[in-house]
């Protein structure tokens, strides 16, 4: 009898909790779902439920913004909303030079209207927008793509926290399967102009950007691909040229993935410590926060009873170090611990960092930016050298010593003074520096001489 009075009220909490989680799941179905026609949105609350929408207003500013959205097991939850997409920006991309950028979300966000990312992601391309018009004779069409997931699983605060795990499988699985047919598919609208035979050859761009998960689901998709864009095997191909990436650039901000997946990309990078040329120009750039607590202290407490039944070893691998006397770079050995590498996310995980990015001292940079100067930029990038510094407009690169200076693949760990924490990613001087650095990326190649 006594067992029984004790269980009762466990298991009326337990009933009371299941109905309390039942109640906060967040929802499960598609957040844009209308797609016949564009919508034009002027104001915050316009185009609620729209996934094609164009930006009206000052000439200067526009942009185009569409969104494709996938569900949990990575599926794209109606085929007819990423066709419409297509259909809607495939003929700019035939008319205009355009730079399309694409952004995936991470944790605790989503599709939905109001959502912060979504405002943050606009403010972006409206600036990317006043770069162009201000800087490039003939601007590009700027079009923005915003892939969204169920960035929560449940919505209640607090218990919501419970689901980075559950979250982390997720954004792996959306990664694994529909996306990389969507990020192809968008290579493939900047590319339309290129069998034209137009004059001034293909100037189109694209760039990928993903945060916290958003950033697992981006590197799933591309991983594989950047392998093969780094060799270039296709039939043909006789020489190696500069190393190939995926579009234009790759961000990662604040990835939560564990730096083990990127083992393998990362000693590509470094194999015979090649020596790339100036005209190299990055391919994937990953953005730590020193302070992200969420990816340096809870992302590996995760990892560790995740990984704790299976094996690990010592990987041997090097740093590729100028010799000052020859100037050319040489092996170091390094030893890489498997186990630390499968539980601390890729930005902390300091044999694989390859930058230090910190703030201008005393200096603000201002919203509205000035146009870019593409010579500037090529003689700022060009000018590299092992263990230098590059002096953006609003905060300084530091190369770290451990790789070829024109590696296209870099992982910088950032000041807490330009990303304080995990989610404030939109800061002034961090869009002023990836502004610039899609800049760098986007060069057209040098005119012979």
């Amino acid at each position: 009898m006594t067992a029984r009075y004790i269980d009762r009220p466990i298991f009326v909490l337990v009933l009371l909790f299941s109905a309390l989680v039942v109640s906060g799941c967040a929802s499960n179905d598609m957040l844009r779902s209308q797609h016949a026609a564009v919508c034009e949105f002027r104001q915050a609350g316009d185009c609620a439920d729209a996934a094609l929408q164009h930006h009206a207003g000052d000439p200067a500013e526009e942009y185009d913004l569409a969104f494709v959205e996938f569900d949990d097991q990575g599926q794209l939850r109606d085929r007819a909303q990423f066709q419409a997409v297509l259909d809607h920006y495939y003929p700019i991309a035939g008319d205009n030079d355009v730079l399309l950028v694409t952004f995936v979300h991470g944790w605790h966000h989503g599709a939905a209207p109001g959502d912060d990312n979504i405002r943050r992601f606009r403010q972006l391309l409206q600036r990317l927008s006043r770069t162009e018009s201000a800087s490039n004779p003939r601007p590009r069409r700027v079009l923005g793509v915003y892939l969204g997931w169920r960035g929560d699983s449940i919505t209640i605060p607090y218990v919501n926290d419970l689901t980075f795990w559950e979250r982390k499988n997720t954004a792996h699985d959306v990664g694994g399967q529909g996306t990389a047919e969507v990020f192809l598919k968008l290579e493939e609208i900047v590319n339309v102009k290129a069998g034209m035979d137009l004059p001034g050859g293909p100037a189109s761009r694209l760039v990928l950007i993903g945060h916290s998960f958003g950033g697992a689901v981006t590197f799933s998709a591309l991983q594989q691909i950047l392998v093969d864009r780094y060799y270039n095997s296709r039939r043909g191909v006789t020489f190696q040229g500069a190393a190939g990436g995926f579009g234009d650039l790759v961000v990662l901000i604040n990835p939560a993935f564990e730096a083990l997946r990127y083992a393998t990309l990362y000693d590509i990078g470094q194999q015979g410590c090649r020596n790339y040329a100036p005209v190299q120009v990055p391919r994937l750039v990953v953005l730590t926060s020193e302070d992200d607590l969420a990816t340096a202290w809870a992302f590996p407490a995760g990892r560790f009873f995740s990984t704790l039944f299976e094996t690990h070893g010592d990987l041997a691998r090097f740093d590729c170090v100028r010799d000052p006397a020859t100037g050319r770079y040489a092996r170091r050995p390094l030893r890489v611990a498997e186990g630390s590498a499968d539980r601390q996310a890729i930005g902390h995980f300091l044999p694989f960092v390859t930058h230090r990015l910190e703030a201008l001292a005393g200096e603000t940079p201002a919203s509205d930016d000035p146009g870019l100067d593409p010579q500037r930029l090529r003689d700022l990038w060009s000018g590299q050298q092992a263990n230098g510094r590059l002096r953006f407009s609003s905060a300084t690169l530091e190369h770290q010593g451990k790789t070829h200076p024109f590696n296209p693949y870099l992982n910088i760990r950032v000041d807490d003074d330009l990303i304080p924490n995990h989610n404030d990613i939109w800061g002034d001087a961090v869009v002023t520096f990836l502004r610039e650095l899609i800049g760098v990326s986007i060069l057209p190649p040098p005119s012979p001489e």
